[in-house]
């Protein structure tokens, strides 16, 4: 980014309007990381194929260090981001966020995050029903068999990117990071999910979260471009 172009993003920022569009230096770098995290989500699904949907080695011991740390003060705070990534805490919230990037008059941002909230919803549900993978016995958060991917962490992965690659603030990224930590940790310590199921949706987000990115950014310079007036 040259430094009228960031001189110009600042400005809008300041006057709470959407930063002027223009091709992002980055987007290669986040269409790389989408690409990669969507061959690895793959590779992932066919490793947990190859071993008929049962649990993984590392899924095993993973569940079994749960269940060994498992406390009354543990289950509370694993309810916590259980409730708040539920269906409707991510409704609440993603209305929420959709809302505050309208009233800044950041539309393409608002439908962006809109956008990938929707596309992994739509994607991760009809995935977990046609993988039928079983959860762990005991569930203490779900009663649906299914388990893979943790639409759950994906969710939770999909708005941290997104958020993370909309305001572009280390903080963002760094509380994004530790909600998405925190939501792969209890989803297993619930015992809705193995590692690998939790693994597999944050991979889901990931590569969502920044396809979803890379497109709207390209669809938004172009209607920037083809509506400018020429010189």
């Amino acid at each position: 980014m040259s430094d009228t172009e960031e001189q110009n993003d600042e400005e809008s920022a300041a006057l709470g309007l959407e930063p002027l569009p223009h091709p992002d230096p980055h987007r290669g770098i986040v269409l790389v990381v989408g690409v990669a995290a969507t061959v690895a989500f793959v590779v992932l699904r066919f490793v947990v194929a190859l071993g008929g949907h049962e649990p993984l080695p590392i899924d095993v011991w993973w569940h079994d260090l749960m269940v060994a740390t498992y406390s009354d003060v543990g289950i509370v705070i694993a309810w916590v981001p259980a409730i708040v990534g539920g269906t409707i805490g991510v409704i609440i919230i993603g209305i929420v966020l959709v809302a505050i990037f309208l009233w800044r008059r950041r539309r393409w941002d608002a439908a962006n995050l809109a956008l990938a909230i929707v596309t992994v919803v739509a994607i991760g549900a009809p995935m977990a029903a046609i993988i039928a993978r079983v959860r762990p016995e005991n569930s203490l958060a779900e009663s649906v068999a299914t388990s893979f991917p943790s639409g759950h962490t994906a969710v939770a992965t999909t708005m941290a990117v997104t958020l993370g690659l909309l305001l572009r603030r280390w903080y963002v990224w760094a509380l994004g990071g530790l909600w998405v930590v925190l939501m792969m940790w209890s989803r297993t310590y619930l015992y809705a999910h193995w590692l690998s199921d939790v693994i597999a949706g944050m991979l889901e987000g990931i590569a969502v979260a920044t396809l979803v990115w890379c497109a709207v950014q390209a669809l938004r310079v172009r209607r920037a471009m083809s509506s400018s007036p020429p010189k």
